[in-house]
Protein backbone atom coordinates (compact mmCIF):
# COMPACT_ATOMS: atom_id res chain seq x y z
CA UNK A 1 0.00 0.00 0.00
CA UNK A 2 2.86 2.35 0.86
CA UNK A 3 4.46 1.57 -2.49
CA UNK A 4 1.20 2.36 -4.30
CA UNK A 5 0.90 5.66 -2.43
CA UNK A 6 4.45 6.57 -3.38
CA UNK A 7 3.70 5.68 -7.00
CA UNK A 8 0.59 7.87 -7.07
CA UNK A 9 2.48 10.73 -5.41
CA UNK A 10 5.30 10.44 -7.97
CA UNK A 11 2.77 10.46 -10.82
CA UNK A 12 1.02 13.51 -9.40
CA UNK A 13 4.31 15.37 -9.12
CA UNK A 14 5.16 14.52 -12.73
CA UNK A 15 1.77 15.80 -13.89
CA UNK A 16 2.20 18.97 -11.83
CA UNK A 17 5.67 19.51 -13.30
CA UNK A 18 4.35 18.95 -16.81
CA UNK A 19 1.47 21.39 -16.21
CA UNK A 20 3.88 24.00 -14.84
CA UNK A 21 6.16 23.50 -17.84
CA UNK A 22 3.29 23.99 -20.29
CA UNK A 23 2.02 27.01 -18.34
CA UNK A 24 5.52 28.50 -18.31
CA UNK A 25 5.85 28.07 -22.07
CA UNK A 26 2.50 29.78 -22.57
CA UNK A 27 3.57 32.67 -20.37
CA UNK A 28 6.79 33.09 -22.30
CA UNK A 29 5.08 32.91 -25.68
CA UNK A 30 2.50 35.52 -24.79
CA UNK A 31 4.71 37.77 -22.69
CA UNK A 32 4.36 41.43 -23.72
CA UNK A 33 8.17 41.63 -23.56
CA UNK A 34 8.59 38.98 -26.24
CA UNK A 35 9.66 40.91 -29.33
CA UNK A 36 9.77 37.98 -31.75
CA UNK A 37 7.56 38.31 -34.82
CA UNK A 38 6.53 36.02 -37.69
CA UNK A 39 8.64 36.22 -40.84
CA UNK A 40 6.03 38.27 -42.72
CA UNK A 41 6.05 40.87 -39.92
CA UNK A 42 9.81 41.35 -39.75
CA UNK A 43 12.07 43.81 -41.62
CA UNK A 44 9.06 45.91 -42.65
CA UNK A 45 11.18 48.95 -43.52
CA UNK A 46 13.19 47.00 -46.10
CA UNK A 47 10.05 45.41 -47.48
CA UNK A 48 8.26 48.73 -47.84
CA UNK A 49 11.28 50.36 -49.46
CA UNK A 50 11.37 47.50 -51.95
CA UNK A 51 7.74 48.26 -52.80
CA UNK A 52 8.59 51.95 -53.17
CA UNK A 53 11.38 51.17 -55.63
CA UNK A 54 8.82 49.44 -57.81
CA UNK A 55 6.93 52.77 -58.03
CA UNK A 56 9.65 55.09 -59.36
CA UNK A 57 9.07 58.83 -59.51
CA UNK A 58 10.39 60.41 -62.74
CA UNK A 59 13.21 62.91 -62.21
CA UNK A 60 11.90 66.44 -61.86
CA UNK A 61 8.37 65.39 -60.87
CA UNK A 62 6.78 66.85 -57.75
CA UNK A 63 7.01 64.45 -54.82
CA UNK A 64 3.91 64.00 -52.63
CA UNK A 65 3.83 61.99 -49.44
CA UNK A 66 1.75 61.76 -46.27
CA UNK A 67 3.29 62.74 -42.94
CA UNK A 68 1.82 61.70 -39.60
CA UNK A 69 2.99 60.41 -36.22
CA UNK A 70 2.26 58.95 -32.80
CA UNK A 71 -0.18 56.14 -33.47
CA UNK A 72 0.48 54.86 -29.91
CA UNK A 73 -2.81 53.56 -28.48
CA UNK A 74 -5.02 55.23 -31.05
CA UNK A 75 -5.47 52.11 -33.14
CA UNK A 76 -9.14 52.65 -33.92
CA UNK A 77 -8.27 55.99 -35.57
CA UNK A 78 -5.83 54.19 -37.85
CA UNK A 79 -8.64 52.59 -39.86
CA UNK A 80 -10.10 55.98 -40.76
CA UNK A 81 -6.66 57.42 -41.50
CA UNK A 82 -5.90 54.58 -43.92
CA UNK A 83 -9.26 54.98 -45.65
CA UNK A 84 -8.64 58.72 -46.07
CA UNK A 85 -5.05 58.37 -47.32
CA UNK A 86 -6.19 55.78 -49.86
CA UNK A 87 -8.39 58.48 -51.41
CA UNK A 88 -5.54 60.97 -51.85
CA UNK A 89 -4.29 61.29 -55.46
CA UNK A 90 -0.62 61.23 -56.38
CA UNK A 91 0.70 60.00 -53.02
CA UNK A 92 3.94 57.98 -53.18
CA UNK A 93 4.22 56.78 -49.58
CA UNK A 94 3.43 57.55 -45.92
CA UNK A 95 5.79 58.40 -43.07
CA UNK A 96 5.03 57.74 -39.38
CA UNK A 97 7.22 59.97 -37.21
CA UNK A 98 7.65 57.56 -34.30
CA UNK A 99 5.74 56.39 -31.24
CA UNK A 100 4.15 53.59 -33.17
CA UNK A 101 3.62 51.90 -29.80
CA UNK A 102 2.74 53.19 -26.35
CA UNK A 103 4.75 50.80 -24.15
CA UNK A 104 7.39 49.52 -26.58
CA UNK A 105 5.58 46.20 -27.01
CA UNK A 106 6.07 44.24 -30.22
CA UNK A 107 2.38 43.39 -30.23
CA UNK A 108 1.50 47.09 -30.40
CA UNK A 109 3.79 47.58 -33.38
CA UNK A 110 2.27 44.57 -35.10
CA UNK A 111 -1.23 45.93 -34.45
CA UNK A 112 -0.32 49.18 -36.20
CA UNK A 113 1.17 47.26 -39.10
CA UNK A 114 -2.10 45.32 -39.43
CA UNK A 115 -3.79 48.66 -40.06
CA UNK A 116 -1.13 50.35 -42.21
CA UNK A 117 -0.52 47.41 -44.52
CA UNK A 118 -3.99 48.15 -45.94
CA UNK A 119 -2.61 51.37 -47.43
CA UNK A 120 -2.40 51.50 -51.21
CA UNK A 121 1.12 52.91 -50.87
CA UNK A 122 4.17 51.79 -48.84
CA UNK A 123 4.96 53.31 -45.46
CA UNK A 124 8.15 53.90 -43.47
CA UNK A 125 8.77 54.84 -39.84
CA UNK A 126 11.29 56.33 -37.45
CA UNK A 127 11.64 55.18 -33.84
CA UNK A 128 9.94 57.22 -31.09
CA UNK A 129 10.59 57.55 -27.37
CA UNK A 130 7.65 55.28 -26.49
CA UNK A 131 9.08 52.70 -28.90
CA UNK A 132 12.35 52.82 -26.93
CA UNK A 133 11.13 51.77 -23.48
CA UNK A 134 11.60 48.24 -22.11
CA UNK A 135 12.47 45.92 -24.98
CA UNK A 136 11.11 48.47 -27.44
CA UNK A 137 14.33 49.07 -29.36
CA UNK A 138 14.77 45.32 -29.87
CA UNK A 139 11.12 45.02 -30.96
CA UNK A 140 11.44 47.96 -33.37
CA UNK A 141 14.57 46.50 -34.96
CA UNK A 142 12.95 43.08 -35.24
CA UNK A 143 9.72 44.35 -36.78
CA UNK A 144 10.79 47.46 -38.69
CA UNK A 145 14.58 47.53 -38.98
CA UNK A 146 17.50 49.92 -38.31
CA UNK A 147 17.14 52.81 -35.88
CA UNK A 148 19.09 55.02 -38.31
CA UNK A 149 18.79 54.67 -42.07
CA UNK A 150 18.41 56.69 -45.24
CA UNK A 151 16.98 56.21 -48.70
CA UNK A 152 16.55 58.14 -51.93
CA UNK A 153 13.26 58.45 -53.74
CA UNK A 154 12.91 60.57 -56.84
CA UNK A 155 15.12 63.61 -56.35
CA UNK A 156 14.98 63.47 -52.54
CA UNK A 157 17.18 61.87 -49.90
CA UNK A 158 15.35 60.99 -46.67
CA UNK A 159 17.44 60.68 -43.49
CA UNK A 160 15.69 58.82 -40.64
CA UNK A 161 17.39 59.08 -37.26
CA UNK A 162 16.85 58.28 -33.59
CA UNK A 163 16.63 61.48 -31.50
CA UNK A 164 15.17 59.98 -28.30
CA UNK A 165 17.92 61.27 -26.02
CA UNK A 166 16.06 60.85 -22.73
CA UNK A 167 15.72 57.10 -23.29
CA UNK A 168 19.53 56.92 -23.45
CA UNK A 169 19.83 58.90 -20.20
CA UNK A 170 21.15 61.90 -22.13
CA UNK A 171 24.49 60.19 -22.70
CA UNK A 172 25.58 62.68 -25.39
CA UNK A 173 25.41 60.17 -28.25
CA UNK A 174 21.81 60.45 -29.49
CA UNK A 175 21.31 61.52 -32.17
CA UNK A 176 24.53 60.04 -33.50
CA UNK A 177 26.20 63.15 -34.86
CA UNK A 178 28.96 61.31 -36.79
CA UNK A 179 26.25 59.43 -38.67
CA UNK A 180 24.04 62.52 -39.11
CA UNK A 181 26.95 64.61 -40.41
CA UNK A 182 27.98 61.88 -42.82
CA UNK A 183 24.45 61.60 -44.19
CA UNK A 184 23.90 65.35 -44.56
CA UNK A 185 27.27 65.81 -46.29
CA UNK A 186 26.50 63.38 -49.12
CA UNK A 187 23.29 63.76 -51.11
CA UNK A 188 24.24 60.61 -53.08
CA UNK A 189 23.04 62.15 -56.32
CA UNK A 190 19.78 63.51 -54.90
CA UNK A 191 18.74 67.12 -55.49
CA UNK A 192 17.49 67.82 -51.95
CA UNK A 193 17.27 66.19 -48.53
CA UNK A 194 14.81 65.86 -45.66
CA UNK A 195 15.54 64.89 -42.05
CA UNK A 196 12.92 62.74 -40.27
CA UNK A 197 13.03 62.29 -36.47
CA UNK A 198 10.68 61.84 -33.53
CA UNK A 199 11.82 64.30 -30.83
CA UNK A 200 12.55 67.80 -32.20
CA UNK A 201 15.69 69.58 -30.94
CA UNK A 202 13.68 72.33 -29.22
CA UNK A 203 12.02 69.73 -26.97
CA UNK A 204 13.20 68.93 -23.43
CA UNK A 205 13.42 65.22 -24.34
CA UNK A 206 16.19 65.99 -26.86
CA UNK A 207 19.67 65.56 -25.38
CA UNK A 208 20.83 69.15 -24.59
CA UNK A 209 24.47 68.16 -25.14
CA UNK A 210 23.72 67.32 -28.77
CA UNK A 211 21.26 70.13 -29.52
CA UNK A 212 23.69 72.80 -30.71
CA UNK A 213 25.73 70.56 -33.06
CA UNK A 214 22.53 69.04 -34.46
CA UNK A 215 20.92 72.42 -35.17
CA UNK A 216 24.15 73.68 -36.70
CA UNK A 217 24.43 70.61 -38.92
CA UNK A 218 20.93 71.24 -40.26
CA UNK A 219 21.68 74.92 -40.76
CA UNK A 220 24.76 74.09 -42.84
CA UNK A 221 23.24 71.22 -44.81
CA UNK A 222 22.95 71.65 -48.57
CA UNK A 223 19.40 71.87 -49.94
CA UNK A 224 17.73 70.73 -46.72
CA UNK A 225 14.01 71.20 -47.29
CA UNK A 226 13.08 70.80 -43.62
CA UNK A 227 13.39 68.70 -40.47
CA UNK A 228 10.22 66.72 -39.67
CA UNK A 229 9.24 65.24 -36.33
CA UNK A 230 6.41 63.96 -34.15
CA UNK A 231 6.30 63.69 -30.35
CA UNK A 232 4.24 66.82 -29.62
CA UNK A 233 0.94 65.49 -31.03
CA UNK A 234 0.12 68.78 -32.75
CA UNK A 235 1.00 70.10 -36.19
CA UNK A 236 3.16 73.14 -36.87
CA UNK A 237 5.52 74.55 -39.49
CA UNK A 238 7.99 76.93 -37.84
CA UNK A 239 11.55 78.25 -37.74
CA UNK A 240 12.23 78.03 -33.98
CA UNK A 241 15.88 79.12 -34.33
CA UNK A 242 15.26 81.90 -36.87
CA UNK A 243 18.04 80.46 -39.03
CA UNK A 244 16.13 79.65 -42.19
CA UNK A 245 15.56 75.99 -41.30
CA UNK A 246 11.94 74.85 -41.25
CA UNK A 247 10.74 72.34 -38.64
CA UNK A 248 7.53 70.48 -39.45
CA UNK A 249 5.70 68.77 -36.59
CA UNK A 250 3.00 66.18 -37.19
CA UNK A 251 -0.33 65.56 -35.51
CA UNK A 252 -0.90 62.35 -33.59
CA UNK A 253 -3.44 59.84 -34.91
CA UNK A 254 -5.74 60.96 -32.10
CA UNK A 255 -6.04 64.45 -33.60
CA UNK A 256 -7.51 62.90 -36.76
CA UNK A 257 -5.38 65.05 -39.05
CA UNK A 258 -2.40 64.34 -41.27
CA UNK A 259 -0.28 66.31 -43.72
CA UNK A 260 0.03 65.90 -47.45
CA UNK A 261 3.49 67.27 -48.26
CA UNK A 262 4.52 68.33 -51.77
CA UNK A 263 8.19 68.98 -52.61
CA UNK A 264 9.75 70.30 -55.82
CA UNK A 265 12.74 72.31 -57.04
CA UNK A 266 15.72 72.64 -54.74
CA UNK A 267 13.84 73.38 -51.49
CA UNK A 268 10.29 74.38 -52.37
CA UNK A 269 7.45 72.73 -50.48
CA UNK A 270 3.79 72.96 -49.62
CA UNK A 271 1.99 71.39 -46.64
CA UNK A 272 -1.74 70.67 -46.75
CA UNK A 273 -3.56 69.48 -43.65
CA UNK A 274 -6.23 66.81 -44.13
CA UNK A 275 -8.94 65.98 -41.59
CA UNK A 276 -10.33 62.46 -41.48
Amino acid sequence: MLQALRSRTHSSLLLLAAAFSISSCDLLEFSPNDYRAPADERDLTAKNLDKLRQLPLPAGDTLRFVFTGDSQRYYDDADDLVASVNQQPGISFLIVAGDISDFGFAKEMRWVNEKLRKLKVPYVTVIGNHDSVGNGREAYQEIFGPLNYSFIYGDTKFIMTDTNGREYNFDGHIPSMPWVNQQLADLQGARRQIMITHVPPQDEDFDPAVRAPYVQALREAKNLVFEMNGHRHSSSVTQPYNDGVWYVNSDAFSERRYMVVSVWGDKQFRVKQIKF
